[in-house]
């Protein structure tokens, strides 16, 4: 099972490149995504086995977010689909940047989310801390294609700024592993391990200050991927210049892929007696990225880089609910879940939006409830979800985290955290209500949206976050509170 999943994506990437029906190859990438989805659900009822000698397993950690790697997955294959069904019957014209899209263009795109998906796939079952290395790297080799989509300065711009930042990071993350490497070597030994069970095994024997000096940099590597302030420069415009959909994982999947690898460092500093190290420094990373967004959110023009702001905000958090520990990791875990179905379900929102207005100004978009009145309420529900509103999902996850901070009596940190949600929320709401409120700009007329897919798929991914916000199902919370447990 374990590797069906990575080589049932990597496959159908492979064979992308060589369909010529447009047809069959849109197929293609919506059947992947339901068989990788079916195989996802699978592994909650039957344990599969570890492969490669234990270097690829699944445990707690590694199922949630291979779930919601595969769920968010299927929802852009779903989308992804529509999207390039949509240009090809307006003329082969890209309908938000107003390029001619071409067969081959196509080809490589399809090919390039598979290929993410296998590489994702990948990270959430590695147990060797090598392996996951090379995986996060693999994320960021396929992913980058899909962002330089559109071929313009701007996508060229982001392109390059998201490789060399994430290249940066991910050397970073590569010494952390050589410090991590001697950390675990024992005295005459002239090799160690970095299998996780093993880490954690032998962590009542690790040499702590190597350790100490491997999960920093960890936490700065990775922490670059995951779009942690102040290393989340590439994030805005990776965000911003991609098509909706590839967007929508970005935010929802990949920066969760670059978090388990921080997670994963942090479950050694448990087991090695360090965790208060660790979780200090999250939580300070946390607040200074939920400060960061709160900035820059402020004033935003572009609704776009406001959504990835947004995710910077989001990411924040969830370290910070790591970092505080007890039912703040429960907290943290839980708001993955429904930062990562809400972002998705905002950026594709935001792609529906783009093909109307044909901007992404927030000064140009205006009347949107009156021209898409679908997108409009999905737009609006999203904003309440993303900002915490009740009854949706986020609200109840950051309650959680905003009481383990109280129960831990840490006064400071609850109020600061409070204060920067009330910030955010005041920043996106002066955006998002104009955005929705009001007369349309001369020249847009009321808008049927374009295809059922486009609002079926963020609807129910809405619907989901809703539910969540609502009532937690057993299984979800059993797996939460396992995941918890290994995060201290």
């Amino acid at each position: 099972m374990i590797l069906a999943l990575i080589l049932v994506p990597s496959v159908a990437a492979a064979a992308a490149f060589f369909i010529r029906s447009d047809v069959l190859r849109r197929r293609l990438l919506f059947f992947t995504g339901v068989a990788h989805a079916g195989m996802s659900l699978e592994t909650w009822i039957h344990q599969p086995s570890a492969i490669l000698g234990g270097w690829l397993a699944e445990d707690d950690t590694g199922r949630l977010f291979l779930t919601m790697t595969s769920v968010l997955f299927l929802a852009s294959a779903a989308y992804g689909s529509a999207y390039l069904a949509q240009e090809s019957d307006q003329g082969r014209v890209d309908f938000e940047e107003g390029f001619i899209f071409s067969n081959a263009r196509e080809a490589s795109f399809t090919a390039c989310l598979l290929f993410f998906l296998a590489a994702m796939t990948l990270v959430t079952l590695s147990q060797h801390l090598g392996l996951l290395w090379v995986a996060v790297e693999a994320t960021t080799l396929a992913s980058a294609p899909l962002i330089y989509f559109h071929r313009h300065h701007r996508s060229l711009e982001a392109t390059w700024k998201y490789l060399l930042i994430c290249s940066v990071g991910i050397a970073l993350a590569l010494l952390g592993n050589l410090f991590l490497a001697v950390a675990a070597q024992g005295p005459g030994e002239t090799s160690s391990s970095l299998l996780l069970s093993d880490l954690m095994h032998r962590g009542g024997r690790l040499h702590l200050l190597w350790l100490k000096g491997a999960f920093v940099l960890f936490l700065v590597g990775y922490g670059t991927k995951t779009g942690l302030a102040p290393f989340h420069t590439w994030l805005p415009d990776a965000h911003s210049e991609a098509p909706s959909l590839v967007s929508a994982l970005l935010s929802g999947s990949l920066l969760n892929c670059a978090f388990l690898g921080i997670l994963r460092a942090h479950e050694v500093c448990i087991a090695a007696g360090l965790a208060a190290f660790g979780q200090n420094l999250l939580v300070v990373f946390g607040l200074l990225s939920m400060a960061v967004a709160a900035i820059f959110i402020s004033g935003q023009s572009d609704y776009k880089r406001m959504l990835a702001y947004s995710s910077v905000e989001h990411m924040g958090i969830m370290a910070l609910g790591v970092g505080l520990g007890g039912i703040g990791a429960f907290g943290a875990m839980f708001h993955l879940i429904n930062h990562s179905l809400t972002k998705a379900m905002l950026f594709m929102v935001a792609g529906n939006l783009l093909a109307v207005y044909h901007s992404k100004a927030t000064s140009e978009v205006r009347g949107v409830l009156h021209v898409m009145p679908a997108s409009g309420m999905l737009w609006l529900a999203g904003f309440l979800a993303i900002t915490g509103s009740p009854p949706f999902g986020p609200f109840l996850s950051e309650f959680i985290i905003l009481k383990a901070a109280l129960d831990q009596g840490r006064s400071f940190v609850a109020i600061f955290y409070l204060g920067l949600l009330a910030a955010i929320l005041a920043g996106m709401s002066a955006i998002v209500l104009r955005m929705t409120q009001g007369p349309s700009r001369d020249g847009i007329a009321a808008s049927p949206d374009r295809s059922r897919a486009f609002t079926i798929v963020p609807a129910a991914l809405g619907l989901l976050v809703l539910v969540f916000g609502l009532y937690i199902p057993p299984f979800v919370s059993r797996l939460l509170h396992e995941v918890a447990r290994a995060l201290g």
